[in-house]
């Protein structure tokens, strides 16, 4: 059985992607809920929780991980507001989670990825591509994401990183957005968190002379960021 560490793993996209993932990994499912993380946890045929705090990770929140073929990038935070109603600590929560917390658990568990040879995804957005009012730290966040995914797979050429760039999906995260953005929530105009999950699993098992690079999604049928 190969490894994958997901973050974000408690609900929506990296809970699908955990599922998805199951039959043929050990999990570690990485998040804050410790009660939603147990419960996924004893659903799955071989997981473990792994609560932390991700802007606080640290060396000893990761020992043991000595081999690690799949490292998924999920959990994500997003305020919305224009650039002068957006304060220095909305700034700093979102690029701690969306960008710094990514670079360091990706640094931590390098040694465990080089030995296997691993697979870094992140979990980018359609905000990662183009910056719209409103949503301009979170952008920032995730254009951020994309350089770091960019320069990580120039510099480390023994492991594949595949960046995943979603339109609006139909989670509890997007649930929050619409409420910030003052209009209803509309999951039949949005990607389900399988389809997401799917389109991981299509890169993690793309054969070993293929390296997917990006993938972008999109509703079919809804808005396009």
């Amino acid at each position: 059985m190969r490894t994958a560490l997901i973050t974000g793993a408690s609900r929506g996209v990296g809970e699908a992607i955990a599922r998805a993932l199951a039959p043929t990994h050990r999990l570690i499912l990485g998040g804050r809920d410790r009660a939603a993380l147990d419960e996924l946890a004893a659903d799955l045929p071989d997981a473990r929780a792994w609560p932390v705090e991700l802007a606080e990770i640290t060396e000893r929140d990761v020992e043991g991980v000595d081999r690690l073929d799949v490292l998924v990038h999920s959990a994500g935070v997003v305020t919305l507001g224009r650039i002068e109603d957006t304060p220095a600590e909305v700034w700093r929560r979102t690029m701690d989670i969306n960008v710094i917390a990514v670079a360091e658990l990706t640094r931590l568990l390098l040694p465990a990825l080089r030995s296997a040879g691993g697979h870094v995804v992140l979990i980018n957005s359609g905000a990662g591509l183009r910056a719209n009012p409103g949503w301009v730290s979170y952008a920032a966040s995730k254009f951020a994401l994309r350089a770091f995914a960019d320069g990580l797979r120039l510099e480390e050429p023994g492991l594949r990183v595949t960046t995943v760039f979603p339109g609006r999906v139909a989670t509890d995260m997007q649930r929050g957005v619409r409420a910030q953005e003052g209009g209803a929530f509309e999951p039949e105009k949005y990607l389900e968190p399988d389809t997401v999950a799917r389109a991981v699993l299509a890169a993690i098992n793309a054969g070993p002379d293929a390296h997917l690079t990006e993938l972008t999604l999109r509703p079919s049928d809804g808005p396009v960021s």
